[in-house]
Protein backbone atom coordinates (compact mmCIF):
# COMPACT_ATOMS: atom_id res chain seq x y z
CA UNK A 1 0.00 0.00 0.00
CA UNK A 2 1.43 3.39 -0.38
CA UNK A 3 2.44 5.34 2.01
CA UNK A 4 0.70 9.04 2.50
CA UNK A 5 1.92 10.66 5.58
CA UNK A 6 1.83 14.41 3.66
CA UNK A 7 5.63 13.81 2.74
CA UNK A 8 6.56 14.07 -1.14
CA UNK A 9 7.96 10.70 -2.60
CA UNK A 10 10.81 12.80 -3.48
CA UNK A 11 11.39 14.20 0.33
CA UNK A 12 10.83 10.21 1.33
CA UNK A 13 13.20 9.27 -0.73
CA UNK A 14 15.58 11.97 -0.11
CA UNK A 15 15.58 11.32 3.85
CA UNK A 16 15.77 7.71 3.16
CA UNK A 17 19.21 8.14 1.52
CA UNK A 18 20.50 10.65 4.65
CA UNK A 19 18.89 7.62 7.07
CA UNK A 20 20.52 4.72 5.07
CA UNK A 21 23.99 6.46 5.55
CA UNK A 22 23.05 6.60 9.24
CA UNK A 23 22.46 2.94 9.64
CA UNK A 24 25.38 1.84 7.93
CA UNK A 25 27.23 4.07 10.37
CA UNK A 26 25.83 2.45 13.21
CA UNK A 27 26.33 -1.04 11.77
CA UNK A 28 29.94 -0.40 11.23
CA UNK A 29 30.27 0.88 15.40
CA UNK A 30 28.65 -1.67 16.64
CA UNK A 31 30.47 -4.37 14.98
CA UNK A 32 33.50 -2.51 16.05
CA UNK A 33 32.62 -2.32 19.52
CA UNK A 34 31.99 -5.36 19.64
CA UNK A 35 35.70 -5.98 18.61
CA UNK A 36 36.48 -3.83 21.51
CA UNK A 37 34.62 -6.05 24.25
CA UNK A 38 35.80 -9.21 22.75
CA UNK A 39 39.56 -8.37 21.88
CA UNK A 40 40.31 -5.72 24.74
CA UNK A 41 43.28 -6.83 26.54
CA UNK A 42 45.47 -5.38 29.81
CA UNK A 43 44.39 -4.38 33.48
CA UNK A 44 41.22 -2.80 33.32
CA UNK A 45 39.71 -5.76 31.37
CA UNK A 46 36.65 -6.69 33.45
CA UNK A 47 35.58 -3.40 34.14
CA UNK A 48 36.05 -2.21 30.05
CA UNK A 49 34.83 -5.57 28.66
CA UNK A 50 31.11 -4.74 30.78
CA UNK A 51 31.32 -0.70 29.53
CA UNK A 52 31.76 -1.83 25.97
CA UNK A 53 29.29 -4.41 26.30
CA UNK A 54 27.04 -1.74 27.16
CA UNK A 55 27.83 0.51 24.51
CA UNK A 56 26.96 -2.19 21.84
CA UNK A 57 23.71 -3.03 23.33
CA UNK A 58 22.75 0.30 23.19
CA UNK A 59 24.16 0.99 19.02
CA UNK A 60 22.02 -2.79 18.53
CA UNK A 61 18.99 -1.06 19.56
CA UNK A 62 19.76 2.53 17.54
CA UNK A 63 20.67 0.13 14.43
CA UNK A 64 17.27 -1.22 14.86
CA UNK A 65 15.03 1.97 14.98
CA UNK A 66 17.12 3.39 12.47
CA UNK A 67 15.47 0.65 10.05
CA UNK A 68 12.30 1.24 11.62
CA UNK A 69 12.43 5.08 10.86
CA UNK A 70 12.74 4.18 7.11
CA UNK A 71 10.22 1.98 6.98
CA UNK A 72 7.84 3.94 8.48
CA UNK A 73 8.28 6.45 5.90
CA UNK A 74 7.97 3.51 3.33
CA UNK A 75 10.81 2.49 1.76
CA UNK A 76 13.07 -0.86 2.52
CA UNK A 77 16.63 -0.14 5.21
CA UNK A 78 19.50 -1.58 3.17
CA UNK A 79 20.67 -4.90 5.36
CA UNK A 80 23.87 -6.67 4.00
CA UNK A 81 27.36 -5.77 4.79
CA UNK A 82 28.50 -4.88 1.00
CA UNK A 83 25.20 -2.39 1.15
CA UNK A 84 26.90 -1.09 4.87
CA UNK A 85 30.74 -0.55 4.07
CA UNK A 86 29.39 1.08 0.60
CA UNK A 87 27.30 3.90 2.52
CA UNK A 88 29.45 4.47 6.13
CA UNK A 89 31.45 6.67 6.42
CA UNK A 90 33.17 5.53 9.45
CA UNK A 91 36.38 3.24 8.40
CA UNK A 92 36.25 -0.44 9.84
CA UNK A 93 39.70 -0.76 9.70
CA UNK A 94 41.00 -0.63 13.74
CA UNK A 95 45.49 0.09 13.58
CA UNK A 96 45.23 0.00 17.72
CA UNK A 97 46.43 -1.97 19.95
CA UNK A 98 43.68 -4.34 22.00
CA UNK A 99 44.16 -1.61 25.32
CA UNK A 100 40.68 0.32 26.46
CA UNK A 101 42.88 3.54 25.56
CA UNK A 102 43.04 2.85 21.90
CA UNK A 103 39.59 1.18 21.89
CA UNK A 104 38.28 4.11 23.44
CA UNK A 105 40.02 6.84 20.91
CA UNK A 106 39.02 4.89 17.80
CA UNK A 107 34.90 4.85 18.68
CA UNK A 108 35.23 8.22 19.86
CA UNK A 109 36.48 9.11 16.66
CA UNK A 110 33.44 7.57 14.72
CA UNK A 111 31.02 8.53 17.23
CA UNK A 112 32.00 12.12 16.67
CA UNK A 113 31.53 11.54 13.31
CA UNK A 114 28.46 9.92 13.49
CA UNK A 115 27.42 13.27 15.75
CA UNK A 116 28.68 15.61 13.06
CA UNK A 117 27.00 13.73 10.46
CA UNK A 118 23.36 13.92 12.16
CA UNK A 119 24.00 17.41 13.19
CA UNK A 120 24.69 18.28 9.31
CA UNK A 121 21.63 16.67 8.29
CA UNK A 122 18.43 17.95 11.05
CA UNK A 123 17.44 20.78 9.18
CA UNK A 124 18.14 19.93 5.83
CA UNK A 125 15.35 16.48 6.78
CA UNK A 126 13.31 18.99 8.49
CA UNK A 127 13.58 22.34 6.41
CA UNK A 128 14.70 21.09 2.92
CA UNK A 129 12.58 17.68 3.30
CA UNK A 130 9.53 18.79 5.14
CA UNK A 131 10.09 15.66 7.88
CA UNK A 132 9.79 16.78 11.07
CA UNK A 133 9.40 13.83 12.58
CA UNK A 134 12.64 12.25 11.33
CA UNK A 135 14.48 15.42 12.13
CA UNK A 136 13.32 14.66 15.76
CA UNK A 137 14.09 11.26 15.74
CA UNK A 138 17.48 12.26 14.38
CA UNK A 139 17.79 15.02 17.44
CA UNK A 140 17.03 12.28 19.79
CA UNK A 141 19.34 10.27 18.67
CA UNK A 142 22.57 12.61 18.25
CA UNK A 143 22.11 12.96 21.95
CA UNK A 144 22.65 9.59 22.76
CA UNK A 145 25.71 9.38 20.63
CA UNK A 146 26.50 12.76 22.44
CA UNK A 147 26.32 11.24 25.15
CA UNK A 148 27.77 7.98 24.46
CA UNK A 149 30.97 10.42 23.29
CA UNK A 150 31.30 12.38 26.58
CA UNK A 151 31.33 9.06 28.43
CA UNK A 152 34.23 7.71 26.16
CA UNK A 153 36.26 11.09 26.08
CA UNK A 154 35.89 11.30 29.89
CA UNK A 155 37.29 7.84 30.22
CA UNK A 156 40.53 8.73 28.65
CA UNK A 157 41.19 12.20 29.51
CA UNK A 158 43.73 13.29 31.46
CA UNK A 159 43.82 14.73 35.14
Amino acid sequence: MKTNIGISEENRKAVTGILSKLLADEFVIYTKTLRAHWNLEGHDFHTKHEFFEEHYDAIKGFTDVVAERIRKIGHYAPGTLREFLDLTHLSEKFDGNNTSHDYIEALLNDHDTIIQYIRENISKVEDDHKDAGSADFLTGLMMEHEEMAWMLRATIAKA
